[in-house]
């Protein structure tokens, strides 16, 4: 476990904490978190391609309001894969939320994910609704190959190349540009890259073998949490139609399309990402 103090916002205190799951913490400097009038922590679930570095302009921003934790997904990171032989799967994802819910010490969270790590969400508010009080999901999709890909030939194309040799790290700015928006540039994407260069590629393997099982369509209704859907306006991967679709199934959730960002989202506009997650959490009045 570390401290430091990041040059991005004086009055945000950091901490990378490292352990069977690991995570980036952002919290007020000074005194505790401020009474919000309701959970004060957030959990930030990253995408296939991301870690938990991949969150630092949300942690920034945020973290003088809120207790801010960004995971390294099992595997990912500095994070343990998860034991035994089994495959990884959504259900052990879940749990694995909340086993860092539980290390938090919190008896529920804000729970932010983006892309695989909003199908992340998605399940573990299914799952564990008790422990899950306000959800954001970012440029995610309720269900893989709603565009009638082909999972294994999906599966195929990113495994190929680890069966190559070649390691996240590789591949990291190819892709990152690839999914992004055409504002995503300087240290942002720089920062996008070294998050994907952070993936052991084991860790890849798991997440790409386990992305394609995803299919909540038949269970959104039952998401309690009161839910804002957050899409770019030029996002290929999982575009707006994906995110109407979730904002239509899951009671009473609201729809934020940010013009000109792709599927990194929260990198390429953090400031209307920060905006719409700050506005979400303390609309006591459209969620009493």
């Amino acid at each position: 476990m570390s401290a430091s103090r990041s040059p991005q916002a004086a009055s945000v205190r950091w901490r990378e904490v490292d352990g069977p799951i690991a995570w980036r913490e952002a919290a007020p400097a000074a005194g505790p978190v401020p009474d919000t009038g309701g959970t004060d922590t957030i959990v930030f679930l990253h995408g296939l391609g991301g870690s938990r570095t991949a969150w630092d302009a949300q942690l920034a921003a945020l973290g003088s309001r809120w207790r801010c934790v960004a995971w390294d997904m099992p595997g990912y990171g500095a994070s343990a894969p998860l034991p035994g032989d089994g495959p990884l799967t959504f259900a052990r994802l879940a749990d694995a939320v909340v086993e860092l819910i539980d290390r938090l010490d919190a008896a529920r969270v804000h729970l932010v994910g983006l892309s695989f790590g909003g199908m992340i969400a998605q399940h573990t508010a299914l799952a564990h609704p008790r422990r899950i009080d306000r959800l954001v999901l970012v440029d995610t999709s309720p269900a893989f190959g709603l565009d009638g890909t082909d999972p294994v030939a999906w599966k195929r194309l990113r495994l190929d190349r680890l069966d190559r040799g070649e390691t996240p790290a590789d591949m990291a700015d190819e892709v990152i540009r690839a999914v992004a928006g055409p504002g995503l540039t300087g240290a942002a994407l720089d920062s996008q890259v070294a998050a994907m260069g952070r993936i052991p590629a084991a860790g890849l393997r798991a997440a790409v073998e386990c992305l394609p099982h995803h299919d909540l369509r038949d269970r959104l209704h039952r998401i309690g949490a009161p839910t804002v859907v957050i899409v770019g306006e030029l996002d290929t991967e999982t575009p707006p139609a994906y995110a109407r679709l979730l904002a239509d199934a899951i009671p009473g959730a609201r729809l934020v399309t940010v013009p000109g960002a792709g599927h990194l989202t929260p990198a390429e506009a953090p400031d209307p990402v920060n905006a719409a997650i700050r506005d979400h959490l303390l609309d006591t009045r459209r969620f009493p």
